[in-house]
């Protein structure tokens, strides 16, 4: 068959609640799955990190985990979401499972190798409410299956009990064979699919076109099973007195973005990449408005936790906004935007402007903030408008039953954001309203007295409250590479004042930085690709590694500890306070 053919792989019932089915054609092996919002996942049946098989793994509704080394890829996407080896990293997004397209009709799950139509139209079928047949799997090929089926005989819905019908083949190709079956007035028609596992094996899969109720249904099954029993057994005995075909060797092939449908990687920079719909636009709370965003066509690009998008404003305005909903659910992405007084005009535009309908231009997703999922406990501290990538953060600790407590700083019931997912949260789940300073400070004080081995917090909100909680911290003796933090801007005032010099270790070539103008901008100047996203030193996109020379830290991203290290700088608004840098670019 041509690579384009759609051929069933499965059947619908094959596929029940988190279960995991092994799938074949061709010599080819498939995990398939079904994702807790119905979409049917088929991917090369093999891990990317060691080739194990994850028709083995765990459907835990929203991801699939390698039972190996626990590697997570996400529905939809087949993006790696999340590595328990490298706790602290977020997965590369070009690390992705070979998908196929898929299609799911007449009680058969179809795919073919490369994205052909919308899926097979089986116009005798159409319409019907069709019985499927139990899968019989034969140790022949699937030329010789074709054959015996065009003779095979069965008696038609109402008159199973009986021996008498006339059985009448009504079409047939390489894939299937029609049958029509009368008996008096009862008629039924069956189309039989034949998929072609190996050079040697298939599984006949037969598609009645009504389905009986009650005792009749089971009388049916029981008469079909047992023919067509009956007819492998005989297929079988044909094809031993053959010569065998040679096996068909797998075939593994790189994942190419046009058929994931990702996005090649984009250029440096505060690039736009993708192109999405607001789909939906609603208050998620006072003075806070909720987007959702769905890609044109497609899926979007996988995230992790704590990931953000870069907005491209109709104003010629960039911003940057955490995606809020949880790993798995990748038909959109959803943010928070807090209407802010002054605006210095994103989220004017964004409240004011944008509406249902409109297509924005985005990035894809960056994390320089991800979440562990190899706490005993974790501990989140939102603040206001912060919760949005801790309830990313949340919900993914949740639906895998880790540890974790959520605390909410807010000034009244009025201002908690998305109240929907976070009533999904339960218990876990503390708000803290209208509370003075002094007060937060109390409270976060006491929230993390009880440090042990392991445990991690996670804090998002406004400056001074991410001040404090890295300070409580620090006199409670937590260590700092388990607090982790996340700014959304940098009130600190820059001095750009100096002048220095910066040499590229692997380019060979040494720039001048001058007073007013940031690493991040003579780099670009000079040809240097290198990546940004806030550009106010807050995200830590633009990170570059410091080889030699004593950076002047600037920025709210990087630790006390990493700034004291100086082996790390933020390109877009920390300098020099040596004569030269030299980076590791």
């Amino acid at each position: 068959m041509a690579g384009a053919a759609w051929y069933p792989i499965a059947a619908s019932h094959d596929l029940p609640l988190r279960h995991v089915f092994h799938g074949q054609r061709l010599g080819r092996e498939f995990a398939v799955w079904r994702a807790d919002d119905g979409f049917v996942n088929i991917w090369e049946n093999r891990c990317l990190h060691r080739g194990v098989r994850l028709s083995i793994g765990i459907n835990d509704g929203r991801e699939l985990r390698c039972q190996y080394h626990g590697w997570r890829y996400s529905n939809r996407t087949a993006g790696c979401t999340y590595i328990p080896a490298h706790p602290a990293d977020a997965p590369a997004r070009t690390i992705t499972i070979r998908s196929f397209p898929v299609a799911e009709r007449y009680g058969l799950i179809w795919s073919s190798l490369v994205a052909a139509g919308e899926g097979p139209a089986i116009a005798v079928l159409d319409g019907e409410k069709a019985l499927v047949l139990r899968g019989i799997a034969v140790n022949a090929p699937a030329k010789l299956a074709i054959e015996h089926l065009k003779n095979y005989r069965f008696q038609p819905l109402g008159a199973v009990a009986d021996n008498a019908a006339a059985t009448a083949l009504t079409d047939c190709n390489d894939l299937s064979v029609t049958l029509r079956s009368r008996q008096d007035e009862a008629e039924t028609l069956a189309v039989f699919f034949v998929q072609p596992v190996d050079a040697n094996r298939c599984v006949i899969r037969g598609v009645l076109d009504a389905d009986p109720a009650g005792k009749e249904r089971i009388a049916v099954f029981h008469h079909h099973n047992e023919r067509l029993s009956a007819l492998r057994d005989e297929i079988e005995r044909e094809s031993a007195t053959q010569t065998a075909p040679q096996p068909i060797e797998p075939v593994y092939e790189p994942v190419a973005p046009e058929l994931a449908e990702i996005p090649p990687l984009a250029p440096a920079g505060r690039s736009a990449a993708l192109n999405v719909r607001v789909a939906r636009k609603w208050p998620a709370a006072h003075d806070i408005a909720g987007f959702e965003l769905r890609a044109l066509r497609g899926h979007l690009p996988t995230f992790q936790p704590g990931a953000h998008i870069d907005v491209h404003l109709p104003n010629g305005l960039v911003r940057q906004y955490s995606i809020t909903n949880a790993p798995g659910e990748t038909g959109s992405y959803m943010i928070g935007v807090k209407s802010e007084v002054p605006s210095r005009g994103g989220s004017q535009c964004l409240h004011e402007t944008v509406r249902e309908g409109d297509v924005l231009a985005i990035s894809e997703p960056r994390n320089n903030f991800p979440l562990r999922r190899d706490a005993v406990r974790t501990i989140f501290v939102a603040g206001g408008i912060g919760i949005t990538p801790l309830l990313a953060m949340a919900q993914a600790l949740h639906h895998s039953n880790l540890v974790y407590e959520l605390h909410y700083f807010a000034r009244s019931q009025e201002a908690l954001a998305f109240p929907d997912r976070l009533a999904t949260l339960g218990d876990h789940l503390d708000t803290h309203l209208d509370l003075s300073p002094a007060a937060t400070e109390e409270r976060i004080r006491a929230l993390l007295s009880n440090y042990r081995p392991r445990m991690h917090v996670y804090v998002c909100g406004p400056a001074p409250m991410l001040d404090a909680t890295r300070r409580i911290a620090s006199e409670l003796s937590w260590p700092e590479s388990q607090v982790h933090f996340e700014y959304f801007k940098n009130t600190h005032a820059i001095d750009d004042s100096s002048r220095f010099e910066v040499a590229l270790a692997r380019s060979v070539v040494t720039l001048e930085v001058p007073p007013g103008k940031t690493i991040l901008q003579v780099l670009r100047e000079s040809g240097i690709s290198i990546p940004s996203s806030c550009e106010q030193g807050a995200c830590g996109t633009c990170l570059a590694t410091v080889l030699d020379g004593e950076p002047d830290h600037q920025d709210v991203y990087l630790s006390d500890e990493e700034k004291r290290s100086g082996a790390k700088i933020i390109t877009c608004v920390s300098r020099a306070k040596s004569a030269r840098l030299v980076l590791d670019l």
